[in-house]
C-alpha cells in the first residue's frame, strides 16, 4: 500500500480506543496528520492528560503502520487532550482558554531553570496536556536555542481588525519568545517599563488558543518582570528551582518569600533540586554530591512548600539543550523519568488546589 495520508488514516482506523469501542479516525482523535518519505507523523487526541491506556494506543498506531507500510516506516506520535475552558480555578482575561498558568523561577542564574522549564513543559505534554512555554527572560533568552527555534519564522493572522502573533509549534508545544524579535547577538538595554511592556506583549498580542498549561521561564532573581508577570496575569502558582547549594538556596528562598508574601500572593506549587548529584558512567550505583545533599528538599520543608522532585546532574542533558532537542525527547536519557516523576506531582498539587476551590465554591 502506497504511503499517503489517505491510506494512514485507512490503517488508523483498525485501532479501537477501548472505552469508546470505536476506531480512532472515527471518534477524531488524529489530529495533524502528515507524511513525508518514509516517516508518518501526527498527534493522538487523548480524552485526559493521565489516560491509563495511551501507550497501548500508541503501540498500537505504531503496529498498524507498520502492518500496510513495512517495518522501515518510522512513527512520530504526539499526545495532546482536548483543552477545556477554565470551571474552577484561576481566571484569566487576557488568556481565557488557558486553564493554568505556571511560572518557573529562581532566585539566582546557572541553577538550570530554563532546561527545568522546558523538559517539565514537554514532560507535560507527552502525558497528553496541550502545553505552551513563554520564554520571559527577556535579557537573556534560551528557549529558541533549546528547542532548535532560533532561524524560525512566526506567523500572523487578523481577527476583527487587529494583528496577533502564532506562537512557533515546536515538539508538539507553542513556544514564545522575545529572542524571536531581537538580533541574539546584541545585549537588550532596556529599563525596567520597557521590558515588562515588552514581555506583556508576548500575552496580548500572541494568539494562544487553548491549553492545558502555559508554563512561564522567569528571569532569574526577584524584580520589576516578575511583579509585572503577577500583576497582568493570575498565575496558578509558581515553581521554585535550585541547586543544593547554600549560595541558591539563600536566593531561592527569598524567592518563595517574595511570591509567597500577602502583598503578592500567589501560590508556591513546589520547589525543585537541580544537580542534586553526579553518576559517572563507568560508576553507575555510585553518588557524588557535589554542590551538597538535599538541600532544597530540607528548605522545602523549612517552608513549608511542596518538595515536586530532584534532577540529577547528567551531561546529556546539557548537550541535549545546546543541541536543540531537550533531554526528554530522548528516551535513552536517564533524566526523562525523574521530569516525568516531577510533571505527576506538579498535577497532583494542581488537582489540589482545584479540589480546595471547588470545597470553597461549595461553602459560599
Amino acid at each position: 500500500m502506497t504511503l499517503s495520508i489517505d491510506n494512514v488514516l485507512v490503517a488508523l482506523s483498525k485501532v479501537i480506543e477501548p472505552e469508546k469501542k470505536k476506531d480512532l479516525v472515527t471518534l477524531e482523535m488524529i489530529k495533524e496528520l502528515q507524511v513525508e518519505a518514509n516517516k508518518v507523523s501526527f498527534t493522538l487526541v487523548l480524552p485526559s492528560p493521565n489516560c491509563p491506556y495511551k501507550e497501548g494506543l500508541r503501540r498500537a498506531c505504531i503496529k498498524a503502520i507498520k502492518e500496510h507500510f513495512g517495518d522501515q516506516t518510522e512513527s512520530e506520535i504526539v499526545f495532546q487532550s482536548p483543552s477545556r475552558k477554565v470551571e474552577v480555578g484561576v481566571k484569566n482575561d487576557l488568556l481565557p482558554d488557558v486553564q493554568h498558568v505556571i511560572a518557573v523561577a529562581s532566585g539566582k542564574g546557572g541553577v538550570g531553570k530554563s532546561t527545568v522549564a522546558s523538559n517539565l513543559a514537554l514532560s507535560l505534554a507527552a502525558k497528553g496536556a496541550s502545553v505552551g512555554l513563554v520564554d520571559a527572560d527577556i535579557y537573556g533568552p534560551s528557549i529558541p536555542l533549546m528547542f532548535d527555534a532560533a532561524d524560525k519564522e512566526l506567523t500572523s493572522v487578523e481577527e476583527n481588525g487587529k494583528v496577533t502573533v502564532l506562537p512557533l509549534k515546536q515538539y508538539g508545544i507553542s513556544i514564545m519568545s522575545i529572542g524571536f524579535f531581537v538580533d541574539a547577538s546584541r545585549a537588550l538595554i532596556w529599563r525596567g517599563p520597557m521590558a515588562s511592556g515588552a514581555l506583556k506583549q508576548l500575552f496580548t498580542d500572541v494568539k494562544w488558543g487553548a491549553l492545558d498549561y502555559l508554563i512561564i521561564d522567569l528571569p532569574p532573581g526577584t524584580g520589576d518582570i516578575h511583579l509585572s508577570i503577577v500583576q497582568t496575569l493570575k498565575l496558578s502558582g509558581i515553581v521554585v528551582v535550585s541547586t543544593p547549594q547554600e549560595v541558591a538556596l539563600a536566593d531561592a528562598r527569598k524567592a518563595v518569600s517574595m511570591f509567597d508574601n500577602p502583598k503578592v500572593g500567589v501560590k508556591i506549587l513546589g520547589m525543585i533540586e537541580n544537580m542534586a548529584w553526579f553518576t559517572p558512567a563507568e560508576l553507575p550505583e555510585n553518588r557524588y554530591y557535589i554542590f551538597g545533599q538535599g538541600g532544597c528538599r530540607k528548605l522545602a520543608e523549612e517552608m513549608d512548600v511542596p518538595f515536586l522532585g530532584e534532577i540529577p546532574l547528567i551531561q546529556g542533558v546539557r548537550e541535549s539543550g545546546d543541541k536543540g532537542h531537550p533531554a526528554v525527547l530522548n528516551s535513552n536519557n536517564p533524566a526523562g523519568k525523574f521530569f516525568e516523576g516531577i510533571a505527576e506531582n506538579l498535577i497532583h498539587e494542581i488537582e489540589w488546589i482545584k479540589k480546595d476551590k471547588k470545597k470553597a465554591l461549595l461553602n459560599n
